[in-house]
């Protein structure tokens, strides 16, 4: 490890300490394309799903939907603390350009490495929210499946590539995923979360496509200028339109689920407002 680019981790874990980084990015450079299996049976099981649930009733399956959000709420708190302090020191001791351009600190080192590896392989349990949506028979948004989709087939896409990018797209996503799942793993007990908290979470979503679709203007303009910058203009370009399109869908979302509604429901029904795609339907339900 360059001890010049890297945190001071307390302490590396054996399987950190282990992760083969050049091993896991050659394969996944000769397999990434299977992540297009993973989403066409995703689309058979979501879509076939709910034609066989149209005759059926609904499953509560409230502890099972509790355990899942829970699993994910501590993997993504997990990897945002195994993940977060590199962008941090980098920011504090190389500056921004560094931290969108120079990919070796993040994904160099074992530690940031596993982790990447890990976020992009957790694309695909991750399909599994939309199962619980299906079986609850709760309403499917475009946002939801769209979002998990382009995620998984981005994130598979851009692995084998080096992208200095990933250190921001990587942190972002699960410091944003350690907040939702934990609202959502209160929520399938039935808390009373503050609607501030639903609407703040929504936020913060909107938040990480703006800084997402920033992060990537940013290195078009360095390698426009004839600079160095981890990553294509493919992936720029690809990536540019996947944040656009969720912060264009995102911000519809948030203005039809607290905007408009505050202006059209009564008083009596403010507590059933909408939170994020994933864990609310437009009925305040949670998916």
């Amino acid at each position: 490890m360059d001890s010049v680019t890297m945190p001071n981790y307390s302490y590396v874990f054996k399987f950190e300490e282990d992760f083969d980084n050049y091993e896991k990015r050659r394969w996944m450079k000769e397999n990434w394309t299977t992540s297009f299996y993973y989403i066409g049976a995703y689309m058979i099981v979501v879509f076939g799903g709910q034609l066989y649930m149209q005759t059926r009733p609904r499953f509560e399956l409230r502890l099972p939907l509790f355990m899942w959000n829970v699993f994910l709420a501590l993997f993504s708190v997990w990897g945002a603390y195994r993940s977060a302090p590199e962008l941090l020191y980098v920011l504090g001791n190389h500056g921004f350009h560094y931290s969108v351009c120079i990919p070796g600190s993040f994904l160099d080192n074992r530690v940031g490495g596993f982790w990447n590896w890990m976020f992009t392989l957790s694309k695909v349990p991750e399909l599994g929210d939309t199962v619980f949506i299906v079986l609850r028979k709760q309403p499917l948004i475009f946002l939801h499946w769209y979002h998990h989709v382009t995620v998984l087939l981005y994130a598979w896409y851009s692995y084998s590539d080096y992208i200095a990018t990933a250190r921001w797209f990587v942190c972002m996503n699960y410091l944003v995923h350690s907040i939702m799942y934990s609202y959502y793993a209160l929520k399938a007990l039935k808390f009373r979360v503050p609607r501030w908290v639903a609407m703040g979470i929504t936020t913060a979503q909107l938040l990480q496509m703006v800084m997402g679709a920033a992060v990537n203007i940013w290195a078009y303009q360095v390698k426009q200028a004839g600079n160095e910058c981890h990553v294509s203009y493919d992936n720029i370009k690809i990536s540019l339109l996947m944040y656009t399109s969720y912060f264009v869908l995102f911000a519809r979302f948030f203005r039809r689920a607290y905007v408009l509604k505050d202006k059209a429901a009564p008083a009596t029904k403010k507590g059933q407002e909408s939170l994020a795609y994933e864990g609310k339907s437009s009925k305040g339900k949670m998916e």
